[in-house]
């Protein structure tokens, strides 16, 4: 097989399994328990490990909070917020291309009142079509006129799981506190990928998850806090008060110190992975573009200097059959409708369907995510795959 599904998972790094083994086996200490050395030392690495976080995303060391995962720290951020006793704005504002994992919160959200009794209200921020340069992009004038002084939280994320649209982050913030709301920004997709300084873009909640970076699954942070404003959430887990107690529960230094691992290689290597994988993602389009007839890109160009779309994303619209028909005929290569975590719905692309595409075009769309463990010679023959099977479909 081979893997083109990178927005939706990375394999481990190698160098990152070496790091989180010890901590599997010979020091497998509670990081809770200060009264012996083994606890001492898992604490420790930790301590480290949340440290080297902070650095590489410009926060205080106790503005990372370790969750499970990009789900939970969205659940936390945006629950967390609407929703403590000091909450006195009853509007959460929305981008239309979010993650499922946001957009269904904000939607749980509509049905829960914040501490004085108003029903929440969720509105929803709307995209450039998708015959626009900035195709994909949050529109920012839009997002002017519907954030206001009842407004406590905006949600915009960083880059698109789908689309690969890098969204301009600081002229969201400038809109966002100007009027004296809190920004989360959902960077799943961004941390690990591309310079991500939460304080510089003044956002005051960011998510990111370790599988994304080439680190383990079930491991994530949430940013709490940049250092420029006072953030309060209401916290979901509780149990020992851990992590102050902003998410109780024993903390898990093996994960921990993958997610640090994981982090640090990526940005070690950041410009030679981009440069590389972006050169394989273009290869890709182009013969694709050559062998596969009318097929067309959907989201921002990528082909230009100021491209704002991920290296490695590329999302392609067929003439005449659907996604799911041209990755059945071709099982020998991992690519994908859309997101993985709304692959078992039978619904087209809501991303796609935001940014005007009809319901018929975003079917027949599909994703390929190019990562840092893709070879050329693997492009080449995926593309010779793609182009063959897809020839078989139309006849």
């Amino acid at each position: 097989m081979i893997y083109l599904d990178h927005h939706a998972t990375t394999p481990c790094d190698p160098r990152v399994v070496d790091a989180m083994l010890p901590f599997l086996t010979e020091q497998f200490g509670n990081p809770h328990s200060d009264s012996h050395e083994a606890g001492r030392f898992a604490r420790n690495a930790i301590d480290q490990s949340l440290r080297t976080i902070a650095t590489i995303v410009n926060v205080p060391q106790e503005s990372v909070v370790v969750t499970s995962g990009a789900t939970e720290s969205i659940n936390l951020a945006l629950r967390g917020v609407m929703m403590h006793p000091r909450c006195k704005r009853p509007k959460l504002v929305i981008c239309d291309t979010e993650h499922p994992a946001a957009l269904e919160v904000a939607e749980d959200l509509q049905r829960q009142t914040i501490a004085d009794g108003r029903a929440i209200e969720v509105v929803r921020v709307r995209v450039h079509p998708h015959d626009h340069s900035l195709a994909g992009q949050i529109d920012l004038d839009h997002l002017q006129e519907l954030v206001d002084d009842q407004t406590a939280l905006v949600c915009v994320m960083m880059a698109n799981n789908e689309i690969g649209a890098i969204a301009p982050m600081p002229s969201v913030a400038e809109i966002t506190h100007q009027a004296g709301a809190l920004l989360h920004c959902d960077a799943t997709q961004a941390v690990g990928r591309m310079q991500v300084d939460a304080k510089r873009l003044d956002i005051d909640l960011l998510t990111a998850s370790a599988h994304k970076f080439y680190g383990p699954k079930s491991v994530g942070f949430l940013v709490v806090g940049n250092g420029n404003r006072r953030v309060r959430l209401r916290p979901q887990m509780v149990g020992g008060g851990q992590q102050r107690g902003l998410r109780g529960g024993t903390l898990n230094p093996a994960s921990i110190v993958a997610m640090a691992s994981a982090l640090q290689f990526a940005m070690e290597d950041l410009a030679d992975d981009s440069k590389r994988i972006a050169r394989l993602r273009n290869l890709l389009w182009q013969r694709l573009k050559d062998g596969v007839e009318g097929i067309e890109i959907n989201g921002p160009d990528f082909q230009t200097e100021t491209a704002t779309r991920l290296v490695g994303n590329l999302n392609v619209r067929l003439q005449r059959i659907e996604g799911e028909a041209w990755m059945a005929a071709t099982p020998d290569i991992a690519f994908s409708s859309g997101s993985a975590c709304s692959s078992t719905e039978a619904l087209p692309s809501h991303v796609l369907t935001a940014m005007g595409l009809s319901e018929s075009e975003a079917r027949r769309s599909v994703r390929f995510g190019v990562g840092r463990f893709n070879t050329e010679e693997e492009i080449f023959s995926a593309a010779d795959q793609l182009i063959a099977s897809h020839r078989k479909l139309v006849g």
